[in-house]
């Protein structure tokens, strides 16, 4: 495993890398989030399946360049108007994310990769697959969304979360803590909630804050998702093998957002998961597993066959 940081597309961009000569896996992460979030147990499997598996910081996240001048506005009104289809005044949108994934691949010499996203990093991965097709071996969009205007929202008492302004740093560790535990268990899945252990998470989210703490940055991510309103005219043209992965109780983006990706992708397959929500307890990481790995190999055996 090596770690380091790369200049592209104007930022620099911290990542992790397993090595090997196997197939690239990229993995995308969702808002907020840092290349630490992945579970071990899902990196590992797709290592010892002899993939080479690739983490980055999204920008605004963990390591990577944050935009710390840039004014991402008022939430609530930001919110007011994404909700009446009005355009939205941003530091950056998710193309810019997904040619920052692209300029990763490009700097470490990468001409093509299976692309793995979850939550705004399968909107991510999406953006990535359609305007860079020769560039994605492949695409698995979890716990993500088309971006379809028509589609439901989160659960109340979750969007009312999302825009509530957390602590700030100054109130210290244990008020972080609880807040993001707290917002974790919120959107957590009932169905493996006693496969996630209440010290164990508040261990990972202590180390993520010692790694990183930008809420304003967060913000930024998220203008960044409420004004990508053209993805869904995209996912049409991509081509590549897609398999969509969607909790059956996800409070923040309902499975009907997962649903409706798979629809616009040609060809891409559903899966839907009782009892997972929008998080990463163990038992998830293992049954995401028994569908990515199958799904990889065969699209790595149909390409072989077609060369």
């Amino acid at each position: 495993m090596s770690a380091g940081t790369v200049r592209a597309n104007g930022i620099d961009i911290a990542f992790e890398d397993s090595g090997g000569s196997g197939p690239v896996v990229l993995l995308v992460m969702g808002l907020g989030m840092q290349l630490i979030a992945w579970p071990a147990a899902l990196v590992d499997a797709l290592a010892g399946a002899g993939y080479r598996v690739l983490r980055h910081d999204n920008r605004d996240a963990g390591l990577s360049t944050h935009f710390k001048g840039a004014d991402s506005g008022n939430l609530l009104w930001q919110a007011l108007r994404q909700r009446m289809g009005l355009p939205l005044d941003v530091p950056y949108g998710l193309q810019d994310m997904a040619q920052d994934a692209l300029g990763l691949l490009d700097a470490l010499g990468i001409g093509e990769a299976h692309v793995l996203g979850v939550s705004m990093g399968g909107m991510i991965a999406q953006r990535m697959a359609a305007g860079a097709p020769q560039r994605v071996r492949s695409l698995t969009s979890v716990m993500s969304s088309s971006g379809a205007r028509h589609l439901p929202g989160p659960r109340a008492d979750v969007a009312a979360a999302m825009v509530r302004r957390p602590p700030r740093r100054d109130a210290g560790e244990a008020a972080l803590v609880a807040h993001a535990v707290g917002l974790l268990r919120l959107i957590g899945s009932p169905g493996f909630a006693q496969a996630q252990d209440e010290a164990v998470l508040a261990e990972q989210v202590r180390t993520a804050l010692r790694r990183n703490y930008d809420p304003a940055g967060t913000r930024r991510q998220l203008m960044a998702i409420w004004a990508d309103t053209d993805r869904p005219a995209l996912l049409g043209r991509i081509a590549c093998p897609a398999l969509v992965l969607h909790g059956e109780a996800d409070p923040l983006l309902p499975i009907e957002c997962g649903r409706d990706t798979a629809r616009r992708i040609p060809g891409a397959r559903f899966v839907g998961i009782p009892g997972m929500g929008h998080d990463w307890p163990p038992g998830v990481a293992d049954r995401l597993l028994a569908e990515v790995l199958p799904f990889l190999q065969d699209a790595d055996a149909r390409r072989q066959s077609a060369a």
